[in-house]
Parts: structure tokens; sequence; C-alpha cells
């Protein structure tokens, strides 16, 4: 199956705004106990789950499939850094963050954030290599200069045997 790289992209940056950085409502019975899951987007044969476990440290997972069958994927996993572990109203501040940078994500670069973006005294950098089809990337986010936060990704297509 070949989807063509803008049709994708497209529908991803419309998804994401239902998942962590929009306005989805988390589910009850998430696919993988014990992890967060927010409600489904869909569009036609198009579907988006966007999920994570944990809060300091938050590994996740956003998958996009096609008539109920994985096509594109990327994990992540990092956090806050371990000095403000235990800080929950400084951490939700940089989660407010990271929320505002990843809705201003882009479709030459559609993996997390813009490659970088300050507000105040956060300021988040994003470097990535590769595009929609097999890409690496690690994004970080500054308070007042001094790195808080850190997290890794990778993602592409996945191809199945026919």
């Amino acid at each position: 199956m070949v989807f063509e790289k803008y049709k994708l992209i497209e529908f991803l940056l419309r998804a994401r705004m239902h998942g962590y950085a929009g306005d989805a409502p988390k589910i009850k019975n998430p696919q993988r106990p014990g992890f967060v899951e927010f409600a489904p987007y869909k569009e036609g044969d198009l579907e988006y789950v966007d999920s994570y476990a944990g809060y300091y440290l938050a590994p996740g997972q956003e998958v996009i499939r096609f008539k109920g069958k994985p096509i594109w994927n990327m994990s992540y996993n990092g956090g806050m850094k371990i000095e403000f572990h235990g800080d929950h109203d400084f951490t939700h501040k940089v989660f407010e963050f990271l929320g505002k940078a990843l809705q201003k994500v882009s479709p030459e670069r559609p993996f997390r954030g813009p490659d970088k973006i300050k507000d105040g005294d956060f300021m988040y950098i994003d470097k990535s290599e590769g595009d929609i089809a097999q890409f690496k990337g690690t994004e970080i986010i500054f308070f007042k200069g001094k790195e808080v936060f850190r997290q890794d990704y990778m993602g592409g297509f996945i191809v199945w045997k026919e």
C-alpha cells in the first residue's frame, strides 16, 4: 500500500490537534493498560491514535491506521530532567509550553514542533532528519537558558509484506 506523502502529512497535521497537543478527551480503556490514550481521530479510512505512559518521563506513540491496519508510527521517549522530578507545578508549565510548540508543527517537518519557538522564559528547539517516511530527532525545552526537558523520537511508514 502506497500513500502520497503530502496526503498523509495533511491528515497528521489535522489529527495532531485532536491528541496531546489538542483537545481530545482521554479514553477510559486504553489499548495498552497503564497508558494514557486520547480518543482516536478519524477521517474516512484513516485513524490517528496518540498515547503515552508516565509523567516526568513519559514514553509515547502516535499511530496512523488505514482500514484498521497500522501504516505510520512515531515513538518518543524522554521528559523532564531528573532535578525537576517531583516539581509538579513547574513540570505542568513546561508541558503547557510543549503543547503550544507542538501546535506549531509544519508540513515540511511534521514530526513534533517547529525548529525553534520562544515564549517568555521558555524556548523549544527541535532537530530532526529524514522525512515522513523515515525520521528521527530530538526536542529540547529550555527555561531561562537552562535545559529542563529533552525527548528523542523516531518513526516512519510501516511496510507490510504483500
